[in-house]
Order: structure tokens, then C-alpha cells, then sequence
């Protein structure tokens, strides 16, 4: 049966080699639209965002993997534990926050919903998107500050789990930290990004079920990129959920478990690059045909 560390090793390389090609495609492929065009959409200024954010993720959580399963003595260092811990919380935090951007944008755009909050969403996403996302990450960057004593308290708890008088003080500590940081974080813009999408489907549906029934003749409009952006805010949360169930599972001291989903979540990164691929056309078509290119003049050489 292979072991936890060695399971640890593989997911870290295998995520990381996953990871660092299919990101760099997306941030190289959106900055080629900027050289072209001079200017990006909403939707490719969040892509470009997340690729970078997931990027840095993936390495920081490959490398964390990889001390955890070649040096653990390395891994308990705790100023080092601590500074990992707090940085993956916070691009976690911020690529949940641009999930939310993404489906509000997807939301605005699709229903065009004439309630006064809905205008001012997508008017400050049309306009100020570049501005909006230094901002959430100003706010993320807050709300995961605490989290450095959270994570040192919490392993001050573990180095003493030996001993009979663990501090029930420090214990309501961590909680007092992880609890608020996780609903800001996490929770908040997951119920947001949810609202988002069944508004958007409920929207698609009815206006679908509108023009099946509809005695003009008109004909049935294209909904394909509609279907799209549905189809990858619900892959995104499937992904968002996932993290949830894991940081659950963490706090219930299951060691094996915690390390299965933690596994897990090394790949989660390609997997979030593989929906932000199927969700936009312009990055396929500006990576095939650089791939085309290129193997079309190895091919004359």
C-alpha cells in the first residue's frame, strides 16, 4: 500500500507539472490579447487573475507537499509553517473571491436584471473591474492577516497534544480565528457566487421556455455561450465545495483523511485550468494555433 508521504510527493510533482504549462498558457494567451488588442474583457481580466493566483498557489502548495513528504523535520520548522499556511489561505481566499466576480459578471451580463443593485454590480465590474480586484485583494489580504496567529496557535496545540493540559484558551482562539476568516473568505463569496447561479439558470430557463412557446415565428436565439458560463460557474463551485468539505474534515482530526483531500487539492489547480479553458474560446484559439504554428515549422525545418 503506498504511503501517505509518497502519495503526498506525487500529487505535489504531478500538480506542479500540470499546473505550471497550463497557467502560463492562460496568463501568455490573455497578454497576447492585450498586445492585439490593447484591452481586455471582464471575463478575460479575471482569467488572467486566477491564472496567476492559482499559479502561485500551486507552487507554494507542490512545495509545502514536497517538505512534508521528503523532510518533515523541515515541515515543523514553525515560522515556516506559518508563513505557507497564511499565503495559501490567502490566494485561496482571493481565488474564491474571483469566482464570485466572474459569476457576477456572468450574472449581469446574462439576465440583465433591472433592480438597482444589479446595475450597480455590473456597472462597477464593466468600468472598474481592475480597480475592484485590488480592492477584494486589500480585503483578503485583512482578513487572512489573523490567520498567521490562528495557524502558530494551532501548532503550538498540535506540539502539545502529548501533554494532559492543552489550553482550552487556545483552542477557542483558533476557532475565534477560523471561523471569521473562513465565512469572509469562503463561505460568503460561495452563497454569492450560488445566488449567482441560480439566478442565471432561472433567467435561461425561463426566457428558453419564452421562446419554445412563442407564436411569432421568431427563431431560437444562440444560448451556446450562455451554456458556457452556466457550465463553468458550476464547475467552479463543485471545486469551491470541495474545498469546504476538506477544511471540515481537517478540523475533525482525521489524520489519513486530512492528507487524502489534501492530495486532492494539489490537482484542484489543473482542474480549475481546464474549466477556464472550455469557458473561453479566445485562449484556445491563440493556443492552437501557436501549437500549430510551431509544430508546423518543426515539421519544414
Amino acid at each position: 500500500m503506498m504511503s501517505l508521504e509518497l502519495s503526498t510527493l506525487i500529487c505535489s510533482v504531478l500538480g506542479l507539472g500540470l499546473a505550471i504549462p497550463s497557467y502560463t498558457c492562460i496568463v501568455m494567451g490573455n497578454l497576447d490579447i492585450i498586445r492585439k488588442k490593447g484591452k481586455l474583457s471582464p471575463t478575460d481580466v479575471i482569467f488572467l487573475a486566477k491564472g496567476i493566483v492559482n499559479l502561485l498557489l500551486q507552487c507554494v502548495m507542490s512545495i509545502e507537499g514536497m517538505i512534508y513528504a521528503l523532510s518533515l523535520k523541515i515541515f515543523h520548522i514553525r515560522e515556516l509553517f506559518v508563513f505557507m499556511s497564511t499565503f495559501i489561505y490567502f490566494l485561496t481566499y482571493y481565488n474564491f473571491w474571483l469566482t464570485f466576480w466572474l459569476s457576477a459578471h456572468y450574472c449581469t451580463t446574462i439576465t440583465n436584471l433591472s433592480y438597482g443593485f444589479f446595475i450597480w454590480v455590473k456597472r462597477i465590474v464593466s468600468n472598474f473591474l481592475s480597480h475592484l480586484l485590488f480592492l477584494t485583494a486589500l480585503g483578503v489580504f485583512i482578513v487572512s492577516v489573523p490567520g498567521f496567529w490562528a495557524v502558530n496557535e494551532e501548532n503550538l496545540i498540535q506540539s502539545s497534544v502529548n501533554s494532559t493540559n492543552v489550553s482550552v484558551i487556545s483552542l477557542y482562539k483558533v476557532f475565534s480565528y477560523h471561523v471569521p476568516a473562513n465565512t469572509l473568505g469562503a463561505i460568503l463569496p460561495f452563497c454569492l457566487s450560488l445566488l449567482c447561479l441560480v439566478l442565471t439558470s432561472s433567467f435561461l430557463l425561463r426566457h428558453v421556455w419564452r421562446v419554445k412557446n412563442n407564436d411569432s415565428g421568431s427563431t431560437r436565439p444562440n444560448l451556446q455561450a450562455h451554456v458556457t458560463a452556466l457550465r463553468t460557474i458550476f464547475f467552479l463551485l463543485l471545486i469551491f465545495t470541495f474545498f469546504c468539505v476538506s477544511q471540515v474534515i481537517s478540523f475533525l482530526q482525521s489524520y489519513s483523511l486530512s492528507v487524502g483531500f489534501w492530495n486532492l487539492q494539489l490537482l484542484s489547480s489543473s482542474v480549475e485550468a481546464a474549466v477556464i479553458f472550455q469557458a473561453s474560446n479566445k485562449l484556445r484559439r491563440i493556443i492552437l494555433r501557436r501549437f500549430w504554428t510551431r509544430s508546423w515549422r518543426n515539421t519544414e525545418t
